[in-house]
């Protein structure tokens, strides 16, 4: 029995089929191959056909060539798959920063030059804005409870100290609110005893005791000129950094530490901070000249720098951007007071080294 399609049925034969299909559909017979197989000759069939005269039983089509697909029109076009080059942009809302700062400023100047007692009031006030700042960002983060209330009581107390007494009166404030955290921290259970107070301890001198300099820069007869001198070159040092290293900034400084701070910016501030520094000796410091104010830029521009570098490493270990929220495009007080704090001795120092502390 053959299973071929082509063959289920007797195909008839004869004149009467040929003229009822036509003689060029007339199925071929089929062909058995050597091994007894039988298979459709469609080789055959196909000669056949075409010498009765009619077209292949089947016709192959050659092959066409595919059409080539037209350009794509111009709003099609490809693109460049990198993007344009964007500008730098500062990191925080510079309209809100400037305005803070010119308020800041004009509070600064007024308690300066109309009653010196109002400008130590704004300083024991940043202090103790700046120590709970960095008391609840130490709990929050690290779970590490230094004592607020001896701290803030004790950081006023060396302001105050400092500009009555001196740098002796300064010390003995320190000495004292180091052991008022000692003593205040004993109320609570002894875990993290340890832990706390070093915290303690060094809050009132990272933040009330290097603040008590400015006091003391207030107690010469030229004080408010010297807390000005102090303020300007503190200000100008980080406004040279960020220009200069925001138009040419390349080198990292300390990319672990700050990413953001550049060699470039360093020497930015260092050239700002000196002619500034020249400036402020010739014409605002009594018995002061133009090459100590170098001298004393050079000085402000590092330690406002590693005041700015000490503070991004406390920052980043507790995991946080700014200490807090105050001041609308600085953050907290603490992040206007890095710079300041360590540059308060040093100008304190220079300037008694220079001119005397009368």
């Amino acid at each position: 029995m053959n299973d071929s399609p082509w063959a289920t049925e007797p195909v008839p034969a004869g004149p009467a089929y040929d003229a009822l299909v036509g003689p060029h559909t007339r199925p071929m017979p089929i062909v058995p191959d050597a091994a007894g197989r039988d298979f459709d000759d469609r080789e055959a069939r196909d000669r056949g056909a075409a010498a009765e005269g009619g077209p292949p039983f089947r016709a192959e089509t050659p092959p066409q060539e595919p059409m080539p697909s037209p350009p794509p029109p111009p709003s099609q076009a490809p693109q460049d798959p990198s993007p344009p080059p964007q500008k730098k942009r500062a990191g925080r809302d510079l309209r809100a920063a400037i305005g803070v700062g010119v308020g800041l400023g004009a509070v600064i100047f007024a308690s300066l030059f109309i009653v010196k007692a109002v400008f130590v009031g704004v300083i024991v006030v940043a202090v103790v804005v700046g120590l709970w700042e960095l008391t609840s960002r130490l709990q929050e983060k690290k779970g590490i409870k230094a004592p607020l209330v001896p701290l803030a009581v004790g950081g006023a107390a060396m302001v105050i100290a400092g500009y009555v007494r001196g740098a002796e009166g300064a010390w003995v404030a320190m000495a004292l609110t180091a052991l008022a955290v000692l003593v205040w921290r004993m109320t609570e259970p002894p875990e993290d005893y340890l832990k706390d107070v070093t915290a303690g301890v060094f809050a009132a001198f990272y933040v009330p005791f290097l603040a008590t300099f400015v006091a003391m820069l207030l107690t010469a007869d030229d004080g408010p000129e010297r807390v000005v001198t102090f303020l300007l070159l503190t200000v100008v040092s980080d406004t040279g950094a960020y220009a200069v290293g925001w138009r040419f900034g390349k080198t990292k400084l300390a990319p672990r530490i700050s990413p953001g701070k550049t060699r470039e910016g360093l020497f930015g501030a260092v050239a700002f901070a000196m002619a500034a520094g020249a400036l402020c000796m010739e014409f605002l410091i009594d018995g002061g000249v133009w090459w100590q104010g170098l001298l004393l830029g050079l000085a402000v521009a590092v330690s406002a720098t590693l005041g700015d570098l000490g503070e991004s490493m406390i920052k980043r270990d507790l995991g946080i951007k700014d200490m807090g929220t105050l001041l609308p495009g600085h953050g907290g007080i603490m992040d206007r007071l890095d710079s300041l704090l360590p540059t308060a001795p040093v100008v304190w120092l220079l300037l008694a080294a220079f001119v005397g502390t009368g």
